[in-house]
């Protein structure tokens, strides 16, 4: 396993090489000037081109591409147009809020999700089966940022019970997990039940019931490890996503996160700090992957890499 995880950490680098190349392309391609946005709407020309300079636009992109590779190889992510800070501050800053954000969206939902779904395929085509499946259907259909609209004027607006803005206390954590994991708990639920009622149907867990063993302890101790690994697989994805894909709910909030954070870099034409954000993205997604990976040994003895 030790040897499995060194080699795929050694081969997430020309991934994240050939990310780099493909976001600095991206990033050159968006329309607008960020020397323009830099020296403000009044600047004349003049300001406009030392700007221009003072940031190295003005090379030519593959030299600017150079620049790019080699402060990357010495672990420099590059000062940020916008607030000529390093992009690693910026980043750290918002970091954790959003991994704070996605552990309590991430908790909830697979608790939830989870449970629903293994409700559903016990009692599958039934009505506990129907009312969960209901609130997966409408969990994937409804937008997200129709949903935190909803919930910030029924319970901030109307009852006044929690807030809006802001990410100092636990209250504040309520209604932008409920937005962020409303999706990832109604697509647990559905996969979930996929999972376990093809388990269910196997012959070792007609032979547990043989056997006459409780349906709880069939249920959870022989059904539920079985229809772990899709399952294992799909919370990797959805946390990847939920980490990463947060900007929506992150903009309806104000939440001071990276996925605001992208935004606003995307508004301004801040390239370092937008590559910088994808590049830690990809590197997440690599990373849950490979935990994901790990997991399978873990729930199954039977998996081994070499």
């Amino acid at each position: 396993m030790f040897s499995y995880s060194c080699r795929r950490l050694l081969g997430m680098i020309p991934t994240l090489l050939m990310v780099s190349v493909i976001v600095f392309l991206f990033v050159h391609m968006l329309p607008g000037d960020p020397a323009r946005m830099v020296a403000g709407p009044d600047a004349d020309l003049t300001t406009i081109n030392l700007i221009r300079k003072d940031l190295g636009l003005d090379l030519p992109l593959h030299q600017q591409f150079v620049r790019y590779f080699t402060d990357l190889m010495h672990g420099d992510l590059g000062v940020s147009l916008r607030t000529r800070r390093p992009v690693s501050t910026e980043i750290a800053e918002r970091f954790l809020p959003t991994l704070w954000l996605t552990l309590w969206s991430m908790a909830w939902s697979v608790l939830v999700g989870m449970t629903i779904g293994v409700c559903s395929a016990v009692w599958r085509n039934r009505w506990p089966d129907r009312l969960g499946m209901t609130f997966a259907i409408s969990g994937i259909s409804f937008p997200a940022f129709a949903l935190g609209m909803m919930l910030i004027q029924v319970f901030a607006v109307d009852l006044g019970w929690l807030p809006t803005v802001g990410a100092s206390t636990w209250r504040h954590y309520i209604l932008p997990s409920a937005t962020l994991g409303a999706a990832v708990a109604a697509v647990m639920a559905r996969f979930t039940r996929s999972s376990f009622v093809e388990v269910i149907q196997e012959d070792f867990v007609r032979t547990a019931r043989a056997k006459g063993l409780s349906e709880p302890v069939v249920i959870l101790r022989h059904t539920l490890r079985n229809a772990l690994i899709p399952v294992v697989t799909m919370m990797g994805l959805q946390f990847g996503f939920l980490l990463g894909g947060s900007i929506v709910v992150e903009t309806v909030f104000a939440w001071p996160g990276m996925g605001r954070l992208l935004v606003d870099a995307v508004t301004q034409r801040d390239y370092p700090v937008i590559q910088g954000l994808v590049l830690l993205f990809s590197l997440e997604f690599i990373l849950i992957n490979l935990v994901v990976d790990v997991l399978y040994g873990a729930i199954n003895p039977a998996i081994r890499y070499k």
